[in-house]
């Protein structure tokens, strides 16, 4: 059974239609990228996923539990967490205030401490800037936080929205390591990334979506040396 089951999936905005039928899997353990231009519903697929909006048709089946109807902090308590587009961190608060609030599903304080130290780990910058707002990091720092912070509630499942939009490429690559090494931890990743070529080198899987349609999926590697791929995503 995958971890992630999305079968059918049409959701819409009024009387436009976002995503059509959209079905896909995450297995355990997976990197699964979902590549796609602006607007094919990238975005939607995981504010879906997060509980934040209602298909219309189809179901979604998370670690064997029907997710339909399930507000957004039921969702994070069964096992997903998102860091998501534009990356929502409070920027009033300090960067280890930032991280607290991440765990507000939990009440193990030295579990909290520890991974806490984790996400220190993955980003030593943060705990130099740990007692510093939020909003006075710059736009790499900030990415790292709002990762660090979706990781405090111990997801199973992790959704990435464009992790490394408006970055330098130095900082992109930074994350897009990091992004391997939680996987190795043994979280699986939903990674939505307009940078096809870097999602699709860490990824095991992925999905292609055009104007609210998957409409090819195979392994990462297979993707990269598809002609319709290659021309539309990579350039090549």
């Amino acid at each position: 059974m995958s971890l992630l089951s999305v079968e059918n999936l049409t959701v819409a905005y009024g009387a436009i239609t976002a995503l059509r039928n959209v079905s896909l899997v995450v297995d355990t353990k997976e990197i699964v990228t979902l590549i796609g231009a602006n607007g094919a519903g990238k975005t939607t697929l995981l504010r879906t996923l997060s509980g934040l909006l209602q298909p219309s048709i189809g179901t979604i089946h998370f670690n064997g539990e029907n997710l339909s109807g399930k507000s957004p902090h039921l969702i994070v308590r069964s096992g997903i967490s998102c860091a998501p587009e534009g990356r929502g961190i409070f920027p009033n608060l300090s960067v280890e205030d930032n991280l607290e609030l991440g765990a507000f599903i939990r009440k193990d304080s030295k579990g909290i401490q520890k991974d806490k130290d984790f996400a220190f780990t993955l980003f030593p910058i943060l705990k130099e800037r740990r007692r510093q707002w939020a909003g006075t990091l710059s736009g790499g720092e900030q990415q790292m936080l709002t990762i660090s912070r979706a990781l405090m509630a111990r997801p199973k499942l992790l959704l990435l929205d464009e992790p490394s939009l408006g970055l330098a490429p130095q900082v992109m690559k930074q994350i897009f390591s990091v992004i391997q090494s939680i996987n190795a931890e043994g979280t699986t990743i939903l990674l939505v990334e307009q940078n096809a070529n870097m999602a699709l080198h860490i990824a095991h899987r992925a999905y292609v979506l055009e104007t609210g349609r998957i409409v090819l999926t195979d392994k990462a590697q297979a993707l990269l040396n598809h002609p319709d791929v290659k021309k539309a995503y990579l350039g090549t």
